[in-house]
């Protein structure tokens, strides 16, 4: 982690968690069916002078088309999508655990509640901005199911195997591991330190989800659509980009933990499976800078 992300985590809420809670509350309030996400606690969540202005579609432009980098918003809701029907499939299959690192404001385990059953779900965040999502929680009364379970931990001080089995979470039982919007602010070392924990704790035919940037983002190549405004973006927020995988490597990248790519989304597929009209037509494009992996443990 880098030491400006770890001075911010360690006094305030991640930006970043909020800004995707924000473009996944305007998302939940559009009526475009492209445009339009499913996460209905989203907009509960928000500030309360920051409601009114969401509510109108001028004020959800202004945040999708001026705050928010070129094509980010698409990929934010592009993502929640994707990441969510991973999450409905693995409670399907009825995994045994969903383990969600840096889980910021995700509301998967209150939205999907009725498909829980048995399946146990951990988030693991930064103390602090784990204590402001469940101080929302209490504070607009959203009961936590049973079967979710919080863990806090600062993973330059702490051991993450250690917090997990203080938590209860079971070694080889088939898991979901989730890495939604992380895995790029992570220094290198702390990358292959989470995927070899993962690899120690998943059972067989776990699944990992994950985004990450190419790496020619983090050279600033400017190849991809939107980039300039992307990296600008987070690096005001003050947390900066350390990793990223080359395109064309990242089932390399993969094999070196024992596991297989499942499935690869790069802007353009998500463009084509989101964001297009009845005749084929793209409607909003993606920023190019992301892609979405979803890989399982042999």
């Amino acid at each position: 982690m880098g030491v400006a992300l770890k001075r911010r985590i360690e006094s305030t809420t991640s930006r970043t968690a909020e800004m995707t809670c924000m473009s996944r509350a305007c998302s939940a309030l559009e009526t475009h069916g492209c445009y339009h996400g499913d996460d209905y606690i989203a907009p509960l969540l928000l500030p309360g002078w920051l409601k009114p202005i969401l509510h109108v579609s001028l004020g959800r432009r202004l945040f999708a088309r001026v705050l928010a980098p070129k094509g980010m918003y698409e990929y934010v809701i592009a993502r929640t999508r994707y990441i969510d029907a991973v999450f409905r499939q693995a409670l399907a299959d009825q995994f045994d655990q969903v383990l969600i690192f840096g889980a910021g404001f995700d509301t998967r385990a209150l939205r999907f509640k009725d498909l829980l059953e048995d399946t146990r779900v951990f988030e693991l965040d930064a103390p602090l901005t784990q204590q402001a999502k469940m101080g929302q929680y209490r504070k607009r009364r959203l009961a936590s199911p049973q079967n979710l379970h919080f863990i806090a931990i600062d993973l330059d001080k702490e051991s993450l195997p250690m917090k997990l089995d203080d938590a209860g979470f079971d070694r080889h039982r088939r898991s979901l591991f989730i890495l939604e919007g992380l895995v790029m602010y992570l220094q290198p070392e702390a990358v292959e330190a989470t995927f070899q924990t993962i690899r120690d704790y998943a059972g067989e035919g776990s699944r990992v989800v994950f985004d990450c940037v190419y790496s020619s983002v983090l050279r600033k190549e400017g190849i991809c659509y939107g980039e300039a405004g992307a990296v600008r973006a987070v690096s005001d927020a003050g947390e900066q980009w350390h990793f990223g995988i080359e395109k064309g490597e990242i089932g390399q990248f993969l094999a070196g933990y024992g596991m297989e790519l499942i499935d690869h989304n790069d802007a353009e597929g998500l463009e084509k499976a989101y964001f297009s009209d009845s005749r084929g037509r793209v409607t909003g494009r993606v920023n190019g800078t992301h892609c979405l992996v979803t890989a399982e443990v042999r």
